[in-house]
C-alpha cells in the first residue's frame, strides 16, 4: 500500500465494460482489505478467476506449535536448520517457523526450485528479508525481481509463486503477519505521502513489470487459511490477466535504503521502525555513524522491555553489543529479563564513530513462543548457555 499503480489495459472506470479482442467479456476481479473499507486492486482476467476445483493437497509448509520452555534469553543459528531441508526444496514446502504468536510467525527457508503450484495465503500478509540469494517472484500482477538485502512484501490473498535464481545459495527470513503490514503512520502526511523527512521514499520501493497474461502450464492453487492449506485446480491459466489497478500489489524494498537517524546520544528502536504489523514494530539496524555528544555511550544500554518481546535476525557486519553471534543469528530476549550487551562491550563502546551492523527486528507485544524447531537450533556460548553469557 505504498501508491496506486496501473498497468496493461483497464476500463475507463470500475465496474465498467471492457472486452478481448474478439469481443469476450473480461472478467473483472476485486483484491479488497478491511472488507470493502480499504485499499484494494482490481484485476481484469481472460477467463472467470473464481471457477476452481477442490483437489488433493501435495503442498505447504508445517504450521507452528508451542513448545514449553523456562524463561529466557535465547540464541538460535538458523542456518543449521538447512540441514534437515531435503534437496530441490521450493519455497511453498520450506517454511521452518521458529516463533510465533497471535499476531506474527517468523520463520527461516532455504529454497532451492521454484515454487510447483501458485500460493495465496489467505492468513496474512507476508514479508521476507532476503540474509542470501535472490529470485523473481511472480504473480498475476508481474513479475518482481528481488536480491540480497531486499524486504519482499506479498499482500494477503494474491495469487503468487517464488522462482529462486539457480545456481545461489538462498536464506530467507519470513515473517508472516497475521494482522497485515503497513508503513507506520508517523512517516506519512496527511494524503498518504510517505513524508520529506521519513527515511525512505516513493522511489526506494520497486513494483512488479506487467508484461501482460502468462500460461505457465500450472493449473493448481493452494490456499492457505486457518493454518491449513486447501488445494484447487483450474481449467486455464490464473495469471491470464490484461491489465489492473490499485494500490494492493507486492513491492521490493532494499534494506540499504532505509536513511538512518542519529542523534547526540544513543536513540530507541522506534527510530529504526521501517514496517508496522497488528502487535509489532519491524525495524532495519543499517551501517550508520554513531552518536556524536563527547561523551556519548554509543552501545546499546541494558534494558528491560516489560511490554515487548524482542526479536533480532544478524545479517551482515561487527555486532559489537553481543558475542558468539554472527550471519544468521536469531537472538530472542523476552519480556520480564533485563538484556544488553555483553560485558565489556558497553564501556568498549566509548569513542566508537561507525556500525556497519545489518540486521532486521521485531518487537513484540505479545510473548513469542519457539517450536521444536527452534529447540533444535538453539545456540549455547563456550562460557555454557546463551544466557548465561550475559554474566560475563
Amino acid at each position: 500500500m505504498i501508491e496506486r499503480r496501473c498497468a496493461g489495459r483497464v476500463p475507463a472506470k470500475p465496474h465498467t465494460t471492457l472486452r478481448a479482442a474478439d469481443g469476450r467479456l473480461l472478467h473483472e476481479q476485486c483484491l479488497t482489505r478491511n472488507g470493502f473499507d480499504g485499499p484494494y486492486t482490481i484485476s481484469y482476467h481472460l477467463e472467470a478467476p473464481h471457477t476452481q476445483s477442490a483437489t488433493a493437497i501435495g503442498h505447504g509448509w508445517t504450521p507452528p506449535t508451542a513448545v514449553a520452555r523456562p524463561l529466557a534469553r535465547r540464541h538460535y543459528r538458523t542456518a543449521v536448520a538447512k540441514a534437515a531441508q531435503a534437496p530441490r526444496t521450493a519455497a511453498i514446502d520450506g517454511r521452518v517457523p521458529l516463533l510465533f504468536n497471535e499476531d506474527v510467525v517468523l520463520s527461516v527457508l532455504f529454497p532451492d526450485a521454484p515454487d510447483p503450484v501458485y500460493l495465496s495465503n489467505g492468513d496474512g500478509d507476508d514479508l521476507y528479508y532476503v540474509h542470501a540469494g535472490g529470485g523473481v517472484l511472480r504473480s498475476l500482477l508481474g513479475d518482481l525481481p528481488f536480491a540480497a538485502g531486499d524486504y519482499v512484501f506479498v499482500p494477503r490473498g494474491l495469487l503468487h509463486r517464488f522462482l529462486p535464481e539457480a545456481g545461489l545459495a538462498q536464506h530467507w527470513l519470513s515473517v508472516e503477519c497475521l494482522g497485515g503490514l503497513s508503513l507506520p503512520k508517523q512517516w506519512r502526511n496527511e494524503t498518504g505521502q510517505l513524508r520529506m523527512d521519513a527515511p525512505y521514499c516513493h522511489r526506494d520501493f520497486r513494483h512488479p513489470t506487467f508484461t501482460g497474461p502468462n500460461d505457465e502450464g500450472i493449473r493448481e492453487i493452494v490456499v492457505k487459511r486457518g493454518a491449513a492449506f486447501h488445494a484447487f485446480t483450474t481449467q486455464h491459466a490464473p495469471l491470464d490477466v490484461v491489465g489492473w489497478d490499485g494500490t494492493v500489489y507486492p513491492w521490493a524494498f532494499p534494506i540499504l535504503s532505509f536513511a538512518p537517524r542519529v542523534g547526540l546520544v544513543h536513540l530507541p528502536p522506534t527510530w529504526h521502525g521501517t514496517f508496522a504489523t497488528r502487535g509489532a514494530l519491524i525495524c532495519s539496524f543499517v551501517p550508520r555513524p554513531l552518536d556524536f555528544h563527547p561523551q556519548a555511550i554509543p552501545c546499546p544500554y541494558p534494558h528491560a522491555s516489560v511490554d515487548c518481546d524482542e526479536f533480532l535476525f544478524y545479517s551482515a557486519g561487527n555486532f559489537s553489543s553481543r558475542r558468539g553471534v554472527g550471519p544468521g543469528s536469531v537472538s530472542h530476549h523476552p519480556a520480564g529479563i533485563p538484556h544488553g550487551p555483553h560485558p565489556g562491550a558497553y564501556e568498549g563502546s566509548i569513542g566508537h564513530k561507525t556500525t556497519d551492523e545489518l540486521a532486521v527486528m521485531l518487537d513484540t507485544f505479545r510473548p513469542l513462543h519457539p517450536t521444536a524447531a527452534a529447540c533444535r537450533v538453539e545456540d549455547g556460548t563456550e562460557d555454557g548457555t546463551y544466557d548465561n553469557s550475559f554474566m560475563g
